[in-house]
């Protein structure tokens, strides 16, 4: 018959004074601390919550929508208002950024597209190819704009899927749509001036219709207040970079 050895170990970080003494002289390696688990802290419950402005701010869309017919906010008028409120944000915010960059499109989605866009979009076609520098440049001036102007629609297509045979002397070209007609158009990179910037190009987009929108405004803005908008971000930009650069000499 084996013999059989019990070999009785403690919970694990466990020290006994015989090893606090050793562990003091050295003998021994400190041992690690025994293991703790985390304070049990039960979920919230969202029905217990405080419904307040922030509860309704955390709201999606969607769950602003569910709650129209929560019967625990038909006792709180406030809540109620500020809900209605808060979703019309919600859906003007969602309008405005329907938009906001360089769309790449095909001949069969021009019509759809540009053609068919609602009577309050302005649409900017830019003809363009691969490889032409003039086209590289000014697609960057409307990729910037796009952002800044999130209301209006801006799309690219290759020139001869637009327009067959499409000389690409006459590249890049900016088409203006407005209720389904051209209201302009820009051929060429010298329509734009010796020097392609946002600005430059949002001065000409605009000279004769308000097609530049940042979505700010509820009614739109006059073709003049569209143009002393972007006016105003150019010098911003202006101040901004002699700023930096009276800066970088300052550090030097």
């Amino acid at each position: 018959m084996g013999d059989y050895h019990y070999i009785y170990k403690d919970l694990e970080g466990a020290s006994t004074q015989w090893d606090d003494i050793q562990v003091k002289l050295s003998n021994l390696p400190p041992k690690k601390p025994a293991f703790k688990p985390p304070p049990f802290t039960p979920a919230e419950d969202e029905a217990s919550l405080p419904k307040d402005k922030s509860w309704i701010n955390d709201k999606t869309e969607q769950d602003l929508e569910d709650l129209e017919d929560d019967p625990n906010l038909d006792d709180d008028h406030f809540l109620e208002e500020y809900r209605r409120k808060r979703l019309s944000e919600l859906r003007e915010a969602a309008k405005v950024a329907r938009f906001g960059s360089v769309v790449p499109i095909s001949g069969s989605d021009f019509v759809r597209e540009v053609s068919q866009a609602p009577p309050d979009v302005w649409v900017v076609v830019i003809l363009y190819k691969e490889g032409i520098a003039e086209c590289g440049l000014l697609m960057q001036c409307l990729e910037d704009l796009a952002t800044k102007y999130p209301a209006t629609k801006f799309v690219k297509i290759i020139s001869t899927y637009c327009i067959p045979n499409y000389p690409n002397r006459n590249l890049p070209t900016l088409l203006v749509y407005n209720s389904g007609t051209v209201k302009a158009n820009h051929v060429g990179f010298r329509s734009f001036g010796r020097r392609c910037t946002p600005e430059g190009v949002a001065l000409v987009l605009c000279q004769s219709d308000p097609v530049l929108n940042d979505g700010q405004s509820v009614n739109g803005l006059s073709r003049e207040a569209v143009i002393e908008g972007v006016r105003k971000r150019f010098i911003e930009k202006v101040v901004t970079q002699h700023e930096d650069k009276d800066d970088g000499y300052s550090s030097d």
